[in-house]
């Protein structure tokens, strides 16, 4: 390989590492986890979260996942909605307490998110994110390809 396609993957990867650095910086400093924050991130984007879907979104083990839903659960901020399950797939939305718990930490993280979008456009997080979603699936099917 070419090195300057070495330099360039390492260049994504590094960007990649860096955005979960902050994002895991940003939960630590709110108290949370980062991995309820993707809990409360998920339900945020799409009004519910499945186990199955965080974990194949962000390529987490179901175990990992299982814990902070059971721990959020425990704590009154989740429950399940038979509106979203799918077969034996459990669906979970906030709870009112839930709802109240989440809204600063999602009001904080919309003004980050939205401050950082203003900074360096929308065309450029556009095309960065589907330069980065062709480069997954082309990833994916090189590993497929050479398994």
């Amino acid at each position: 390989m070419p090195d300057t396609s070495l330099e360039l993957l390492g260049d994504i990867n590094r960007a990649v590492i860096k955005f979960r650095g902050v994002y895991s910086a940003w939960s630590k400093r709110h108290g949370i986890s980062y991995n309820e924050m993707l809990v409360l991130y998920t339900i945020r984007d799409d009004g519910f979260c499945t186990q199955k879907g965080i974990c194949d979104c962000y390529l987490l083990p179901r175990q990992t996942i299982n814990n902070v839903i059971t721990d959020m659960r425990k704590r009154g901020l989740l429950v399940v909605s038979p509106e979203y399950c799918r077969g034996r797939e459990k669906a979970f939305v906030l709870t009112e307490t839930g709802t109240a718990y989440a809204a600063p930490f999602l009001d904080s993280l919309n003004k980050i998110e939205t401050q950082a979008v203003a900074l360096i456009g929308e065309e450029n997080i556009r095309g960065m994110a589907q330069a980065a979603a062709a480069f997954s699936d082309a990833l994916e099917q090189a590993m497929k390809e050479n398994a």
